[in-house]
């Protein structure tokens, strides 16, 4: 008989990190959080060097978060945007997470692939905060990031979602840089 479900998990330890009770309003401590979730699942050896949390942007309330488990859960699409865009659906119950009127903002730790990249622009996101960009984590890591369209900045905003990125730039590129000097895997 063939499987009928598909079942993911994070690491025991994410709320130790993530706080629900806390109220995130600016975009350092939205992509703040992000970068803290990519360096503990290094450290824990929980999967790769990303970390990824979706917020109400209104109320600062932490909807969902998100770690690489790609190789923990032996499934190519369990990167850490995918994982909290899932998430964060699931939770709302809707598949698109603003259908509601309500205005979300998805969190990374880096740069989308154009996996996530593609996820974000069907999920209901209205802004994409960003740390590390594609170029730190293909020089920092065995990571390959794929192709993105040339103009992708410019299609994000043509669907209404707004891109902030190189926030904490320098603090995403110590986790990535630990990663990668770590031989690990991909």
């Amino acid at each position: 008989m063939l499987p009928l479900q598909i079942h993911l998990t994070l690491p025991p330890w994410i709320g130790d990190v993530a706080d629900t009770n806390r109220r995130y309003h600016s975009d350092e401590e939205r992509v703040g959080l992000a970068i803290e979730l990519s360096r503990h699942n290094v450290e824990r050896g929980g999967g790769g060097p990303f970390g990824a949390a979706v917020f109400n942007s209104h109320s600062g309330r932490l909807v969902a978060v998100g770690v690489n488990r790609v190789l923990p859960q032996s499934c190519s699409v369990a990167h850490a945007e995918m994982m909290v865009i899932m998430i964060a659906q699931q939770r709302l119950s809707r598949h698109r997470m603003n259908e509601d009127g309500g205005h979300y903002v998805l969190a990374s730790s880096s740069q989308p692939c154009c996996q996530c990249y593609g996820a974000t622009v069907w999920a209901g996101v209205d802004e994409l905060l960003i740390g590390a960009r594609s170029e730190d984590v293909e020089e920092l890591t065995e990571f390959d990031e794929g192709p993105l369209p040339a103009d992708w900045i410019g299609e994000l905003a043509r669907r209404n979602i707004a891109v902030r990125r190189d926030i904490l730039r320098e603090r995403a590129r110590e986790v990535l840089a630990a990663y990668g000097a770590g031989g690990a895997p991909y």
